[in-house]
């Protein structure tokens, strides 16, 4: 493995992007009998070339219109096109029974990246040979499982990744009777809401940020919800432990000051490929969702990632 690590005052030098107009379009498109709900994000006025282009997805739970539109932006102002989507059962792919909806996945979730990988190569306004796959939060994982093996993706870019394993499943949920109390829990079902400001009782996420503000998370178009039957798959579920499929060149940009830093050093540990590391001082995991200065530098350093050229080191 190649790692470059990046140091905070590189990566404010390293800023280069120019503001662009950007416009969107939406699209649909299938996966296992779902249809999917998808924006593609262009330059204004772009001429119908094709483009490189990158598939963006955000943290658990939430909907294309949170992080992910504000890094296909960002990523349009570097010169890609960029290609967001609500997964099945949720936000405008919500068409399945109200009682498998808003389940986290990993699985299904994974699928549906996997097709709307299939779709954009198909697109005039895309370049089929330099599209790339950039993971958020929790679907980092997804993406990884997306992106392995996949012929048609060139590089992967995580931004603060959540890669769980199983020491940190269990440090985060209580322990091994925490996790199958949660377990136990989803076998039962049942829907709640998924976030809610700090004490709010009876909510997956209580607490004050980004999914709390309407300015920010808390938007008319997020489900806000959470179906207890996702927890098995999600606790179970140990991206940390699994790189040695991924066969792409990765970057991730993270901080210790965001959320379990030590997934990407377990990651990191086992992966054989070219990464690039870059870790940003005191940028907490909600600052990397929405904070002007802390999405810039991150942008930077993923758009400069997916410009290499195939084979070529980051």
């Amino acid at each position: 493995m190649n790692t470059f690590t990046l140091t905070t005052a590189a990566a404010l030098l390293a800023s280069t992007s120019a503001i662009a107009q950007v416009e969107t379009r939406t699209l649909t498109f299938e996966n296992e009998g779902a249809t999917l709900s998808g924006t593609l994000y262009l330059p204004e006025g772009h001429d119908g070339s094709a483009l490189p282009t990158v598939v963006v997805t955000g943290a658990w739970t939430t909907v294309e219109e949170q992080m992910p539109a504000t890094y296909a932006e960002e990523m349009v102002e570097r010169g890609f096109a960029a290609f967001t989507f609500d997964f099945r059962g949720w936000g405008k792919s919500g068409d399945l029974p109200q009682n498998v909806r808003f389940v986290e996945s990993p699985e299904a979730k994974t699928s549906d990246i996997r097709a709307a990988f299939d779709f954009v190569a198909t697109l005039p306004e895309v370049d089929p040979t330099r599209i790339n796959g950039l993971g958020i939060c929790a679907s980092a994982g997804y993406m990884v499982d997306a992106v392995a093996g996949n012929d048609l993706v060139n590089r992967i870019g995580l931004v603060a990744p959540w890669l769980q394993n199983e020491e940190i499943v269990n440090a985060v949920y209580g322990g091994t009777e925490g996790v199958q109390g949660l377990i136990d829990l989803g076998r039962a079902g049942g829907i709640i809401p998924a976030a809610g400001p700090a004490g709010t009782e009876g909510v997956l996420m209580p607490f004050d940020g980004y999914y709390a503000d309407p300015e920010l998370g808390a938007i008319p178009e997020y489900d806000n919800q959470w179906n207890n039957a996702g927890w098995e798959g999600w606790l179970t579920y140990h991206p940390a432990d699994n790189p040695a499929r991924l066969d792409k060149p990765l970057a991730i940009v993270h901080s210790e000051s965001a959320a379990i830093p030590q997934g990407v050093q377990t990651f990191l540990s086992g992966f054989v490929g070219d990464a690039t590391l870059q870790m940003l001082e005191d940028v907490t995991q909600f600052d990397f969702y929405h904070n002007p200065e802390d999405v810039t530098r991150a942008a930077d350093t993923i758009a400069e990632h997916f410009r290499a050229t195939p084979g070529q080191d980051s």
